[in-house]
């Protein structure tokens, strides 16, 4: 029998803690080691019980998500950060991203969608929802000004596909194209985008108008 996934939720409304907390109750896989009201404490309550997956939200008192989320990749790298959103915070959800959250979860997202979404984090996968998702790509139709970045064809096709959740042995066979490949190209992505993670790959480069 394998560990279960270890949980810590830090969001500073008590009603949207006490209805995740009863619907991971329910998953005999999933294990809620604690609960923050604000970044400061999420970062404080990580240290101590090193949990495999956080869900953060972004905005809170004392300490908000995206600094918190900062903080917590630098000091639990493995932990796999899933941001707790609402449909009005698509800036957030950009910042939250390129600080290296993993996901996001929609606050009133149903129950096998959040278990599946913490499961995914807890693999090492990234998941970007394509209702999310397409909004982050309308905002990059149109660069506010040149960012002197550019990825090939293939690097753009690579990352919308990645952004979609495909792992790279799905994108591989889909642009006819070996998984090796598949990783050069993201790592020339990363690379050029200045950061370490597929989601926040997307989040840049929809941020900077690559993905039109």
């Amino acid at each position: 029998m394998t560990d279960p996934i270890r949980v810590l939720l830090a969001d500073d409304h008590l009603i949207v803690r006490e209805g995740l907390s009863l619907i991971l109750e329910t998953a005999p896989d999933i294990e809620l080691v604690g609960e923050a009201t604000n970044g400061a404490e999420a970062v404080e309550i990580a240290l101590a019980q090193q949990p495999d997956v956080i869900l953060m939200d972004l905005s809170m008192p004392v300490m908000d998500g995206i600094e918190a989320i900062g903080r917590l990749r630098v000091a639990l790298p493995d932990a796999a950060i899933v941001i707790l959103t609402t449909y009005n915070e698509d800036d957030l959800i950009m910042r939250g991203l390129r600080a290296g959250a993993r996901a996001y979860l929609l606050k009133d997202t149903d129950r096998p969608t959040l278990l599946e979404t913490i499961r995914a984090a807890a693999r090492g996968e990234t998941l970007l929802k394509p209702d999310i998702l397409a909004r982050l790509l309308d905002r990059s139709t149109t660069p506010s000004q040149p960012t002197g970045i550019e990825l090939t064809g293939r690097e753009i096709e690579v990352l919308r596909a990645a952004a979609r959740g495909e792992r790279s042995k799905e994108i591989a066979v889909q642009l006819n194209i070996s998984e090796r490949t598949v990783k050069a190209h993201l790592a020339s992505i990363y690379n050029k985008l200045g950061v370490d993670s597929r989601a926040a790959a997307v989040a840049a480069a929809a941020e900077k108008g690559l993905l039109g």
